[in-house]
Order: C-alpha cells, then structure tokens, then sequence
C-alpha cells in the first residue's frame, strides 16, 4: 500500500468481532468503513465449512472492492477447550495431549489444512505459557505439558508447521501466565513475579517462537507489578516495547488479547493511547459495540495529532503490510 491514508492506517491496527455466518451490512461496514485490518471467527460465526468458506472469501472480496489490503481472517484454534471450528472439522484433545513433535507436526498440519481451505490465515496460537507443576493453573488444560524447554519445541514445531502451509500463527499470552490461578476473562490477574524468573522460564518458549519467525505474539491481560506497577502486559510500553521487542528483539506483529474482557478496567481510549505507546500492532475487540468506534475514531486523532504517534503508526503499518505481503496476495 503506496501513502496510506490516516483512515486507513488506524484501520489497518484493529482486529474486529462481528455478529453473523455472511457477509452481512455489520460486516460490510467494519471493512469500508473502519478499513478494519482483520476479523476474528467466533463459533457463532460458523456453521458449516461450506458456510465459512463463503464468509471468509465474500468478506476478502468486499476489502478488495473498498480498496483494502487482504484481511487477517483470524480464529482461535488450539484444539481441545479452545476450539472454535467443531466437527465435521477435525477435533484435536489439545496441548497436553500433543507430546512429541510428530503430534505437534500433525495436529498443525492438518488444522493449517483444513483453515487455509475455509480461508482462515491466522491462527491464535500456539499457548506458549508454562505452567509449572503444584500450581492449579488457569491454562493447565491449554499448555503443552512440561518445563519450558518442552514447551519451547513442541509449540516451535507446531508454529513451523503452520506457517510453512501459510497459516500465520499466534504465540500467546507474553511474557507468560501459565503460573495464574485467576481467569482474566473475568478478573485482572496479578502475578509477583521478578524479571529474572520470568526470563528463565515462563519467557523462554517466546524466545523460541521468535526463533521460529512467528508471525505475531499475543499479550496477556495480566499485572506483572515487579515489571510495570501501572500498566498491565497489554498496555504496557515497558513489557510490550521495551521487553519484548527492544529486549528480546522480536519484530513481528504484537497483539493485544480483546480488550472487552474483564481484566481491562480502563476506558478505551486510554487502551487505544497505550496500544499506540506500546508499539503493539493489532488491537482486539472481539465484540459488537461502540469501543469500535470510539477506537478508530481516538487512533485516527492520534495519528493526526502526535508526530511521535504517528511515527510509531508509520512502522507498525509497515509491520502489518510486511506480514500480509508475506502471507497473502497484497
């Protein structure tokens, strides 16, 4: 995209939910008028692969007519409890039941298969926490099984595989919540920890993921204090900038996790002014509302009005067309 406009720029930064199995005047509107940058899939959204094969390449031809790079089509598919694409697809029991890297490689190849069919090009995972053994974890039935060093192989393997069939994967929650007991869907989480223990466990299988070149990393909704005393991971210029991208040097996509949950307590335009702070690309509202609005709006005045804002803007752009170049026909 030559010169994009400031519409489009703000656009191209959120990740939108959407009610509906068509292409439907709600969807149409986040497209041309939003320029949204990507859609997330919920179940609600699909009822058939047929169904969803249309959805997906309907909605792809409304951002070509309105003059819009491909979308990311998103969807969480991790298998297990977090699988939003049911039978007749292909059912997989999940990460602790993926032990080697011959059930990664065929659990990630068949789902990159079957999602690249229905015209889904991204998908939110792998979980990348660790949860140790003795705590009672929140994601204890979405985490590989293991220490980290475990968990750092069999979540590379699983990002390899999809994204050699062009599926681009999502490693979540940075810098790591496999040691919370709370759900932040509902709640925000804290988690005490210092720097250094974090480094050598819970963040070391997000070392590996950049290694694997993942095409996007997903924050946590979590408060790490001994970190950032003010700002939880997903709108924090020191976990989601500095750390994990002046620090550990990862230069994909960084994403939030959908800001209308629970553990967000803030309005959604100090959200938005912090996501732009923080350097993180991609901006989640997985529900239908006025914060998607509000959100396009604020990133829009933002843009026009703060030159380092912008800056930032201008390079996360840059982030996002690079990986849909890599990855779709833009």
């Amino acid at each position: 995209m030559i010169d994009p406009t400031i519409e489009q720029m703000a656009g191209q930064r959120l990740m939108l939910g959407f009610d509906g199995t068509a292409l439907n005047p709600e969807l149409k509107f986040l497209i041309r008028e939003f320029k949204a940058g990507g859609i997330i899939l919920f179940k609600p959204n699909i009822e058939s692969p047929d169904q969803l094969a249309q959805l997906c390449s309907d909605a792809q031809a409304c951002a070509a007519d309105a003059g819009q790079p491909p979308l990311f089509i998103a969807v969480d598919q991790e298998g297990g409890v977090v699988a939003r694409l049911k039978h007749p697809f292909t059912e997989f029991p999940g990460n602790p039941h993926i032990h080697t890297t011959a059930d990664a490689e065929h659990f990630a190849r068949m789902t990159a298969h079957e999602l690249s069919k229905a015209g889904i090009n991204m998908n939110m995972a792998p979980v990348m926490d660790v949860a140790p053994s003795g705590v009672d974890s929140i994601m204890k039935n979405r985490v590989f099984e293991g220490d980290a060093a475990t968990v750092s192989k069999l979540g590379s393997c699983v990002i390899k595989t999809l994204q050699d069939q062009k599926i681009m994967a999502v490693a979540k929650h940075f810098p790591g919540i496999g040691r919370t007991i709370k759900d932040s869907h509902f709640f925000l989480p804290r988690l005490d920890i210092d720097l250094d223990t974090l480094r050598s466990t819970d963040m070391t299988p997000f070392e590996a993921a950049r290694d694997a070149d993942v095409s996007g990393i997903m924050l946590s909704h979590i408060s790490y204090p001994q970190l950032d005393d003010t700002w939880q991971a997903s709108l924090s210029p020191y976990i989601a900038g500095d750390l994990l991208r002046g620090q550990l040097g990862y230069e994909g996509l960084v994403l939030t996790d959908d800001l209308d949950m629970k553990a967000i307590k803030h309005d959604i335009k100090t959200c938005i002014r912090q996501v732009m702070a923080a350097r993180i690309d991609l901006a989640l509202i997985c529900h239908k509302g006025p914060n998607m609005r509000i959100s396009w709006e604020e990133i829009c005045r933002l843009l026009e009005s703060n030159p380092q804002l912008f800056a930032l803007g201008k390079a996360s752009m840059d982030r996002i067309i690079g990986v849909k170049k890599r990855y779709l026909q833009v």
